[in-house]
């Protein structure tokens, strides 16, 4: 089958927000607006697929006229903004949650929960708000944290003593905790500050995207998925057609199918929707 042929059969498109669709500033192309907006006269379906949380990429839903549920938080929920419909959720057993507070308490640790609709944090906690880089989230202060136990998709502790993170880190990892996936990480921006991330474990933007095209019957080869960075490696692993913008790492470039000559910040994403719109075009 040929390039055009492939192209001529794409029905669904998942972007990647932050360095691929948004140029530096958070802003979507105008060029990239207009192609989408001539892509769905011919019925083409979009999605997101983002590390963002859910309630962080509702402007941009809503700017593109998004109908189809949107991927968050790599994978951890498939939501739909119209609908408030959740199509899948990826939330982390309470008891491991209640675990990783009494931690954070023990050892003073600036800890938040991440939900869909914010990231909730206590006044003990509220050095969290200088110490989290999660782009334009909602962040909501509560007595307590005893009634976001549930529908919590990830928890965010972040401080400067290294072996208390460290020590954080072992406990929610195999075999002191099972089915969850934990990172640990000295931050790039703040110095000496130290952050723990944990999340179920198996989700990845990959999965969720093959459950998302399951939900529209479409079949992967009929999708195109397009990012730049290493969360988005897993999609490029779908079957799907992959589109890396100029900026993307070598490992994504070397997947791909098409790579653009220009990057996030020169609306790299409209020349591949451009190449898009005239096959679709070329065979009306």
């Amino acid at each position: 089958m040929t390039h055009k042929d492939i192209l001529k059969k794409i029905k669904f498109i998942v972007f990647d927000l932050d360095g691929t669709l948004l140029n530096d500033e958070g802003n979507i192309g105008e060029e990239s607006k207009r192609l989408i907006r001539d892509l769905k006269k011919l019925d083409v379906r979009f999605s997101f697929a983002t590390g963002r949380l859910h309630n962080a990429i509702t402007r941009f839903v809503e700017e593109l006229e998004i109908v189809c549920p949107i991927i968050s938080l790599d994978g951890c929920l498939i939501k739909n903004q119209k609908q408030d419909k959740v199509i899948f959720e990826s939330s982390i057993k309470e008891k491991y949650v209640k675990k990783a507070v009494h931690l954070a308490d023990d050892l003073i640790v600036n800890i938040a929960l991440c939900h869909a609709d914010a990231i909730y944090y206590t006044e003990n906690n509220s050095g969290i708000l200088r110490l989290m880089n999660k782009a334009s989230a909602q962040y909501q202060q509560v007595d307590s944290y005893d009634n976001f136990f549930g529908s919590t998709l990830e928890i965010v502790f972040a401080g400067d003593q290294k072996d208390s993170m460290k020590y954080i880190y072992d406990r929610l990892s195999f075999p002191y905790s099972l089915g969850l996936n934990a990172s640990f990480y000295r931050s790039k921006s703040k110095e000496n500050i130290f952050y723990v991330e944990v999340r179920k474990a198996g989700i990845s933007k990959g999965k969720s995207f093959l459950r998302l095209m399951k939900h529209y019957k479409v079949k992967p080869e009929e999708a195109v998925v397009i990012g730049d960075w290493y969360n988005d490696l897993s999609l490029f692993e779908t079957g799907a057609y992959k589109v890396a913008v100029a900026n993307a790492i070598p490992e994504l470039k070397n997947k791909a199918d098409y790579v653009t000559s220009s990057t996030n910040h020169q609306d790299g994403v409209a020349e591949f929707l451009h190449l898009l719109l005239k096959v679709k075009l070329s065979n009306k």
